[in-house]
């Protein structure tokens, strides 16, 4: 009987975590204040690995090789990035090497693809696990640029 209560205890809790982790996939959370500081550092580790900045924002997107979600990711993020000419869309894969390894562990990210959302001074504003709704990257990023008409 013990066993059989364990059992159905186990199934709950796995189904609660499971559902929790469901809700939140693809969900672009603003970042707290805190886990903001490091700008400085991430900016250095931005520039080692050759990382060239939007103006305004970067969609920086960690990916691996043989994600389907992570090829889902980059061209949602790719077609935003153009809507925006100071917004950038960088892709960092997470298996490149050391120096990518030290990105990843210094922006604590636990799975792919993540979407981190940096400002101009590389403060991170929100990060998303999953593929991002384009609607919430819009809400970020803004609305697209419309060519101003000169009159004559």
């Amino acid at each position: 009987m013990t066993g059989l209560v364990v059992l159905v205890v186990t199934l709950l809790l796995a189904a609660a975590a499971g559902l929790v982790l469901r809700s939140r996939n693809g969900q672009v959370r603003a970042t707290r204040e805190a886990a903001s500081t490091g700008a400085a550092a991430l900016v250095a580790q931005l520039d080692a690995l050759g990382v060239e900045r939007g103006e305004r924002l970067t969609l920086l997107q960690f990916s691996s090789p043989f994600c389907a979600p992570c090829r889902a990711t980059r061209t949602l993020l790719a077609d935003v990035a153009r809507t925006a000419p100071d917004v950038r869309h960088v892709e960092v894969d997470v298996a490149a090497g050391d120096p990518e390894l030290a990105l990843v562990r210094h922006l604590d990210i636990r799975r792919t693809p993540t979407t981190v959302i940096l400002d101009s001074h590389g403060e991170e504003l929100a990060r998303a696990s999953g593929v991002p709704r384009r609607e919430q990257v819009l809400a970020i990023v803004g609305p697209p640029e419309t060519p101003q008409v000169s009159g004559r």
